[in-house]
This record gives structure tokens, C-alpha cells and sequence, in this order.
């Protein structure tokens, strides 16, 4: 293991190596590999969705026999290409699309996608490479609406407040392609999915919205979950959830008889790696929890209110400790009033907002919460960190953290005292990561 910082000495330095573990256990060309199944008979066509996408793409070109057939699409965000295979571009094809809100470059993807699949035999195998944040880019919307119609309820929901599952459960009904419908077009041909999770609770049916999965989720599920956050759709698409029209594959199908599903990495796995770190510089690590959601700046709250007891009166941990969490948040976007500057930022930096206002300044508390993505919302940063002085750093340049916070705008607060992080994109996701440091 490479030298670790100093707690007392760097603390913010020690709590960017734990973020940085964290993130190296989830790296494609690390943990593919190991989990191919052999060649088969026929063809090999590779397809997939995500922010991991090109990364996993790229792993499974390098470890694929070379006299074995390969070929295939997956689709990835903007700049999440790795630089040495778009430079040198493998077997497997990688296109880059929108995310969080998609557009027409990933309903071209998912169109071929869904065409490449047609007329595969018994012989074939498609390897299917998931990973967070292909619920946006492989979009194909179901009859009756239109990608507009799908933009416009997928911002709905990123600024509901709604969480991840609840999102998704939308999104597959409201897709030709989610759901489990892209394993059903893969027919006969066996269907590989190979997952990086970026959800609470790591199930497969709700990672990239599951296309190649069976799904539980009802259409009546989905009526439920828009009706609850007022979300419209599209008359015709309205009746088809009603009438049962969108109704997805479920559960005991026999079209995914033989379907194989491995989890590559999780956000569990990469707290485990973490804690690993923070061990080796001498501290206690304590994991809470890999499946922390609610509003971004309640959960800093409750993360503040922990780290204060542990600093003032040693409960419920010792320190010197970190305390580590994962999971995911939401942020409810407030209304903007007439005249306020727009506010920028995500889960993380919200997260942060929260905990430092509860911090009150606590000595002896550093914080860091990021998007293992590297990229919060869509910032240029992955998050930021807390000190004991970011509140008083804040007011001496005339930024109260509360008025930041009532405009969702802890990119402007952080990006104001220098204490963005900001790594670029990683090529991996499994999602929110957060580290308090209490000495």
C-alpha cells in the first residue's frame, strides 16, 4: 500500500487517500477479467450503459482472447471514455451520450443496441456491461412518447426529490428498452450481465434501471410514484400504464432461463477499501451504512450531529476515528427567487452544506463527501471538504453557508474557499462517499 497521509499532519490529504481507495476498488481493469465466461460457439456481442461504461468495455477488449470473435456497442457519458482507448479503440465500439437528462445521441445508441441484439442464435453470448447512470443514456422510449416526453419526466424526477429506485421505476415503464425487454430481444441467444452497482442495496433490477434483468415493479407502481411527486406524462402514455400496455418482464420468465448476473464491484466493497486505508495510518474506521438516502443536507445534519458526539464526548466511537458511509441522497431543488443567482451543485456538495452548518465549526472534524464518479450533479467536481474553519472562512468572504444552502448552491460556497475536489471523471460509479475525520 502507497504511503498514507498524515492525519494530524494532512488531514484533508488523508481523507482524499480514502476517497481515492475507495474509487480504485471499483476500476474496471481491475475486477473484470477475472469474472469472463469463455468464449462461445458463436458470436460474442457486447453491449451496455453507463458512466463505467467505456472503462468496462475497455477492460473486456484487453482480456478477451484474441482469436475469439468480439464485437459490439456501449454507451457511456460525455468524457467518460478512457484516454488510452480513445486513442486506440478496442473490438467493442464506445459512444458518448447525455446524462442526467438524456438526448438524441443516446436514443441513437440505444436504437443500434436494440438492432444489434435481433436474430442472435442458441450459440451466441452477449455480455452486457451496467453500470450507474445507464437509466439516461440508453434511452429508448416506449410507444406513445416521445424523447422530449422522456426528458421531461426525467427532470421532473431529478428535481423531486424522488429516490433512485422510484426513479427507475419509471423509467423502465416508460422504456422499449429497460425492464428486462433488452434480455427478452437478446432471445435465444445466453445474456452475461456483468454490474457495477451504484444503488442502495445493490439489486440488479434497479442499477441502470435493470434492461437485462426480470422486474418485480408493476406499471401501477409507477402510476403511484409519479402521482406522488405530481409528475405528468403524455395522455397515450398515461392509459398504457393503466391499461397494463408497459408492463414489464417479471420475475420466473423463463426467457431469462440461463441468463448469468455477476456483480463486479459495490459501494460496500469500496468503503471496505477505505476503511482499509484509514486502518494502515493508525485510526479506527467505522462503516455506517453502504445505503444512506434521504435529502442531501438532513443526512450532513445527522452525520454532523455523530461526528460531534464522537469529538466532544467520545461516543459512540473513540477517537481519533473516520466514520465512513455510502449510498444515495436525493436534493429537492428549491424555487429560485426572482433576482437569486442560480445555484450549482449535487448530492454531495448539498451533504456538505448540511454537515457544516450542524458542525457549527466542531474542532477536530474534516469532512469529505464525493461522487465516485467524479463528477456531483453535473459540476466539474466530484465534491468538496469541511474543515473546522469553512464557516468562518465562508463569513470572512461574505458567504453564509444558510443562504448558499437555501439556493442549492454549495458548488458557488465550496468553489469560493478553494475546497472543491475535483479528481475528473474516474470511469467507475458506485456512488456517494463520504468520510468524517475526528481527532
Amino acid at each position: 500500500m502507497a504511503s498514507v497521509p498524515s492525519a494530524h499532519d494532512d488531514p484533508a490529504g488523508l481523507l482524499r487517500a480514502l476517497y481515492d481507495a475507495a474509487v480504485a476498488r471499483a476500476l474496471p481493469a481491475q475486477i473484470t477479467a477475472g469474472h469472463l465466461p469463455p468464449p462461445p460457439p458463436g458470436r460474442t456481442v457486447v453491449i451496455g450503459a453507463g458512466k463505467a461504461g467505456g472503462a468496462m468495455a475497455a477492460a473486456v477488449d484487453a482480456a478477451w482472447p484474441a482469436d475469439a470473435p468480439l464485437s459490439g456497442l456501449v454507451v457511456t457519458r460525455y468524457d467518460h471514455v478512457p484516454p488510452g482507448y480513445r486513442a486506440r479503440p478496442g473490438r467493442i465500439e464506445v459512444v458518448e451520450a447525455a446524462h442526467p437528462v438524456p438526448d438524441e445521441a443516446g436514443r441513437a445508441a440505444a436504437a443500434r443496441i436494440h438492432a444489434m441484439v435481433e436474430g442472435l442464435g442458441p450459440d451466441d453470448l452477449v455480455l452486457c456491461l451496467i453500470s450507474g447512470g445507464g437509466s439516461a443514456l440508453l434511452s429508448m422510449p416506449a410507444p406513445g412518447l416521445s424523447l422530449q416526453d422522456k426528458q421531461a419526466v426525467n427532470q421532473a424526477l431529478l428535481l423531486s426529490g424522488a429516490a433512485i429506485d422510484e426513479m427507475n421505476c419509471v423509467r423502465k415503464h416508460l422504456s422499449a428498452i429497460k425492464g428486462g425487454r433488452l434480455a427478452v430481444r437478446c432471445a435465444p441467444a445466453r445474456v452475461h450481465t456483468l454490474l457495477i452497482s451504484d444503488v442502495p442495496g445493490d439489486a440488479p433490477e434497479v442499477i441502470a434501471s435493470g434492461p437485462t434483468v426480470p422486474d418485480p415493479s408493476t406499471c401501477a407502481d409507477a402510476l403511484a410514484i409519479l402521482a406522488r411527486y405530481g409528475i405528468e406524462v403524455p395522455p397515450a402514455a398515461r392509459a398504457a400504464l393503466e391499461s397494463g400496455a408497459l408492463e414489464t418482464p417479471k420475475p420466473g420468465d423463463p426467457r431469462f432461463d440461463g441468463h448469468v448476473v455477476t456483480m463486479l464491484a459495490t459501494p460496500q466493497q469500496s468503503l471496505e477499501a477505505a476503511a482499509a486505508v484509514a486502518r494502515a495510518a493508525g485510526l479506527e474506521a467505522h462503516i455506517l451504512s453502504d445505503a444512506i438516502e434521504g435529502e442531501s443536507h438532513v443526512v450532513g445534519g445527522v452525520h454532523a450531529a455523530l461526528a460531534r458526539a464522537v469529538a466532544q464526548r467520545g461516543q459512540p466511537f473513540a477517537r481519533p476515528c473516520v466514520i465512513l458511509s455510502g449510498g444515495e441522497t436525493t436534493v429537492t431543488v428549491r424555487p429560485r427567487r426572482e433576482g437569486q443567482p442560480r445555484g450549482r451543485g449535487g448530492r454531495a456538495t448539498e451533504f456538505l452544506m448540511g454537515c457544516a452548518i450542524a458542525l457549527q465549526g466542531q474542532a477536530g472534524v474534516w469532512v469529505l463527501a464525493a461522487d465516485t464518479d467524479g463528477i456531483d450533479g453535473v459540476e466539474t467536481n466530484a465534491g468538496a471538504i469541511v474543515t473546522p474553519d469553512t464557516l468562518a472562512r465562508g463569513l470572512a468572504l461574505g458567504r453564509k453557508a444558510s443562504e448558499h444552502l437555501l439556493r442549492n448552491d454549495g458548488f458557488g460556497y465550496f468553489e469560493a474557499l478553494g475546497d472543491l475536489v475535483v479528481p475528473g471523471p474516474t470511469f467507475t460509479n458506485v456512488n456517494d462517499f463520504r468520510a468524517l475525520l475526528v481527532l
